[in-house]
Formats: C-alpha cells, sequence, structure tokens
C-alpha cells in the first residue's frame, strides 16, 4: 500500500485515525545509522511499524527492527515523543493518521542487515555524513537529528 506523507501542508487531508508506532535509531561501532529505504513511499527512515495489541512498546521496537532488517537489538532510551498533529500520513485505503510515534534508541546485539521485501527495499547502516544525499522526510529527519545529537539529555517532547 503506498503512503504519502504531509508536513504542516494546509492542502493535507483531515486526520481519521491515531495508530501508535515506534521508530528505532541503531547505531554499529563505526557510528553509522541503521536505515531502511522503504518500499510504500521511497524514502528513506528509521526503522519501526505499529504497535499491537498484547506487547509492550519496547517489544514493538524490537520486532519492528527485526522484521524490517534482521537486525536483534535492545531498547536504551527513549529519543522522544512525536506527536504533531500538522503531520499526516495518507494511505491508499483511505486512512488518514495523524502522526504518534515514539523513537527509542537502541543497541545492536545480533543479526545483519538485509531488507524484508515488503516494507524494505534495503537496510543498510549509513554515516552521518551522508544523510543529507538521501530522501528523508523532514518529520523523520528530525527524529534522526534528535537520536544523533550527543548534548540531548532529556526526551523531545513534541
Amino acid at each position: 500500500m503506498g503512503r504519502v506523507d504531509y508536513f504542516d501542508d494546509p492542502a493535507a487531508p483531515r486526520a481519521n485515525s491515531v495508530v501508535p508506532s515506534v521508530t528505532v535509531a541503531v547505531r554499529n561501532p563505526a557510528g553509522e545509522l541503521l536505515l531502511i529505504h522503504r518500499r510504500d513511499n521511497g524514502l528513506w527512515a528509521l526503522p519501526g511499524g505499529g504497535h499491537d495489541v498484547g506487547e509492550s512498546v519496547t517489544a514493538t521496537a524490537v520486532r519492528e527492527v527485526r522484521e524490517e532488517t534482521g537486525l536483534d537489538v535492545e531498547v536504551v532510551r527513549l529519543v522522544g515523543t512525536y506527536t504533531d498533529p500538522r503531520h499526516v500520513v495518507a494511505y491508499d485505503d483511505g486512512e488518514v493518521r495523524q502522526q504518534f510515534s515514539l523513537c527509542f534508541e537502541a543497541r545492536w546485539i545480533g543479526g545483519s542487515p538485509r531488507g524484508d521485501g515488503d516494507e524494505t527495499r534495503e537496510a543498510r547502516w549509513v554515516s552521518p555524513a551522508d544523510l543529507d544525499s538521501l530522501p528523508i522526510h523532514p518529520s523523520m529527519r528530525l527524529r534522526i537529528d534528535h537520536a544523533l545529537d550527543p548534548t540531548r539529555t532529556e526526551p523531545y517532547l513534541g
């Protein structure tokens, strides 16, 4: 299913749902960041996805990273909350979600990056110096910047 992200766009459709979700920032020992190339919108992003009934939100983070990239991770901290009502995501089926995402930092404990075929074209380690060369939605870039900022001592609340 395709999707279009709108941010602060007066022409954006009105949201008709809210789905709790997560994104996860994982770095390797070289300081590179794990990113996925999404099939649904062609953009690069942190791995993540929707929270399922019956699991904790940190279990959602671990599951989504494993499903989308093949890596095993352990959640170590909350980067921030991202609930800006000016960011909506429109899907082909008519659903328009208001953003509601928790971003976590996780430690890589095993596995090798790979795309899953369904959602992820590719998963790879990316140097922070190369981020500007990739198409990344501004709301995702905000999460990435917060996760990479060594001066942040508190989670972002937005």
